[in-house]
């Protein structure tokens, strides 16, 4: 693969980066899509390992990222319920305010939510602040995988 497609790569895999970090790109989707592109281009036994390993950088983060950040949410005792009203309201929110409308909402959703279930804005709150620590783990975890791939990677890229 040329230097120029090796670099036009890389910048997707920024991208997909940026995208784990601020929730408007399928970050991950990206990152794989673009060393499944370097792989089929550069071609032979080493490329496509490099891909596997890759992937399954991508899929144990995806995994992990649910299953951890679920148990702890679950055992501070905020159902689903309130998360899926703060992700749609993040939603609302994107649209509303850009960028930062999809945080606002988010929290605001889970706060409303927990707020008509606890009845006390105290609890929640706190019930909030769970869920918000459960979101920031759920995307640091997802993050270290695709920097894992994204090491991986740039190593390849040079010695393939």
């Amino acid at each position: 693969m040329s230097t120029s497609g090796e670099l036009l790569v890389g910048v997707a895999i920024l991208i997909g980066l940026f995208g784990v970090v601020v929730p408007i790109l399928p970050g991950v989707t990206l990152i794989l899509a673009a060393i499944g592109v370097w792989a089929f281009l550069t071609g032979g036994a080493a490329a496509w390992t490099v891909f596997g390993v890759c992937a399954a950088f991508l899929v144990i983060s995806w995994v992990v990222k649910y299953l951890w950040p679920g148990r702890t949410l679950k055992a501070a005792g905020i159902p689903n319920r309130s998360l899926v009203i703060g992700a749609l309201l993040g939603i609302v929110g994107f649209f509303v305010v850009p960028v930062i409308g999809l945080f606002l909402g988010f929290v605001l959703g889970v706060y409303l939510s927990e707020l008509q279930r606890l009845e006390a804005h105290d609890t929640a709150w706190r019930s909030t602040v769970h869920a918000l620590k459960g979101v920031g783990l759920s995307i640091l975890i997802e993050l270290f995988g695709a920097l894992l791939a994204t090491g991986v990677w740039v190593v390849a890229a040079f010695v393939v």
